[in-house]
């Protein structure tokens, strides 16, 4: 069963393309947070993304977070088998647990060829704005 409200789904999309109506100021979608609250398991993740399969867990929702041998284990090679994060927010990071199998390494592994640009300073919704002066 796919589930399908026109209205709901499309003002959701905006919201999350931060363009949506909110009166809340600095409001962000934490897209981590929300793949654990309601795809705790993984099991939506795994159906539509079958490059993450074999990532067990809620792990499948931050792959960039995994160590070298996880990855390599779940047979997902990042930038090769699945996309390197272009952004990693800062806010996801309290949601990405210290387990066995993580890496303190927010890129899965230390000296990776392309990580993304991060600034301390910025929040996600810097990326999505259309004024970049600040």
């Amino acid at each position: 069963k796919v589930d399908y409200d026109v209205c709901s789904n499309y003002g959701n999309w905006l919201y999350s393309a931060g363009v949506g109506n909110d009166p809340r100021d600095n409001r962000k979608f934490n897209m981590v947070k929300q793949g654990l609250d309601y795809d705790g398991n993984g099991d939506y993740v795994r159906l539509w993304v079958p490059e993450l399969q074999g990532i067990k867990g809620a792990d499948i929702h931050t792959p960039w977070a995994l160590s070298s041998a996880a990855l390599s284990q779940a047979g997902v090679t990042l930038g090769e088998t699945y996309p390197q994060p272009i952004v990693t927010a800062t806010e996801w990071s309290r949601h990405i647990s210290q387990r066995p199998g993580r890496s303190p390494h927010p890129r899965g592994r230390r000296g990776s060829t392309h990580p993304p640009v991060q600034h301390k300073d910025r929040g996600i919704d810097f990326y999505f704005s259309h004024k970049k002066d600040a």
